[in-house]
């Protein structure tokens, strides 16, 4: 009569079955320093932070990476094709040689130099956005969530801004305060502000009803002291999965309102004016639309794939089902 030898399995089986095994149950800290390391292991965070990181670069370092004025206007140089080169006087008075890369628009002005200051004014903006975005979404939903008792008083308050379309809001805004930078990111975070709040007030609602929580009301524990040690970290990653993509959709809304002619005053330079100059003339000079709307769009790609690559490192078992 044989014996049966029965197996059970050991940690490193269910580790082997289950990728995100190590990391469940573990206090908050630990389990997003577990995230960060699957982060750095994301081909499509690595890509998209690289693009990032290649647009900062151009952005800030603009007056090195072209010699000329953004706004500086030649007459004799208007609508010139990609590559066109001549002579011009320096502000001595000295002969220069000078090639428009990307050509010149209706009023001589070089596109690629205003391409490089314009990738400032649509970072800062994006950064700007996604900062107060998660800032005032993040009190407001950490409120609603742990406090019941405003929990329908703020929500009802965030479903009226969700009733009215981002855009036309920002218009709104712009058009009563006037068009500049502070009245532009203050109109795009507005609208910005109930995605953060429902998704924080979600994530609240869980974590109140964790053993741990409840352990540490029931011992009198204060409500700040709960709330900073056992229900803010639990939003940091899902947050800063929501900043990354709060930051491309304001860029691409700064460009919409600037395209309309209700963004940034006309004499800056960013990628909506550009190409809401070469509008008119696009049949004729495509390149004035053309290489700024390229920036624009890899912009904004590389900001959803790096949120993509965080969202998969954040849930990998959410990318297997997709």
């Amino acid at each position: 009569m044989s014996s049966a030898i029965v197996h059970e399995p050991s940690s490193s089986d269910s580790a082997a079955e289950d990728p995100v095994a190590p990391t469940e149950g573990l206090p908050p800290v630990q389990r997003n320093l577990g995230v960060w390391s699957r982060v750095r292991r994301n081909v499509s965070a690595q890509i998209g932070a690289a693009l990032i990181a290649v647009i900062v670069l151009m952005g800030v370092g603009a007056p090195l990476l072209s010699a000329w004025d953004p706004d500086g206007i030649n007459p004799a140089a208007r609508n010139k094709t990609p590559g066109y080169e001549t002579t011009i006087r320096d502000d001595d008075g000295n002969k220069v040689a000078y090639r428009a890369l990307m050509g010149t628009d209706t009023l001589g002005r070089d596109i690629y130099t205003r391409v490089l200051y314009g990738a400032r004014v649509s970072l800062v903006i994006g950064v700007s956005v996604a900062a107060l975005s998660v800032a005032i979404g993040l009190a407001l939903g950490v409120v609603a969530g742990y406090f019941r008792w405003l929990d329908g008083l703020v929500m009802r308050f965030m479903d009226g801004l969700m009733a009215i379309p981002a855009i036309l809001l920002a218009i709104a805004l712009v058009s009563l305060s006037g068009a500049s930078l502070t009245t532009v990111i203050i109109a795009i975070t507005i609208p910005q502000v109930p995605t953060v709040v429902r998704l924080v007030r979600s994530i609240v609602l869980m974590i109140r009803e964790e053993p741990y929580v409840e352990a540490a009301i029931s011992v009198g524990t204060p409500t700040p002291k709960i709330l900073w040690r056992h229900v803010l970290p639990n939003t940091f990653a899902p947050l800063i999965v929501q900043a990354t993509f709060l930051c491309g959709s304001a860029i691409l809304l700064e460009a919409i309102l600037s395209f309309l002619g209700v963004g940034m005053p006309s004499d800056v330079p960013t990628w909506g004016n550009i190409m809401a100059e070469g509008r008119s003339l696009f049949q004729i000079y495509p390149h004035m639309i053309l290489f700024p709307g390229i920036f624009l769009a890899v912009t904004v790609l590389a900001i959803n794939m790096l949120g993509d690559g965080l969202r998969d490192s954040i849930d990998p078992r959410m990318s297997k089902q997709l």
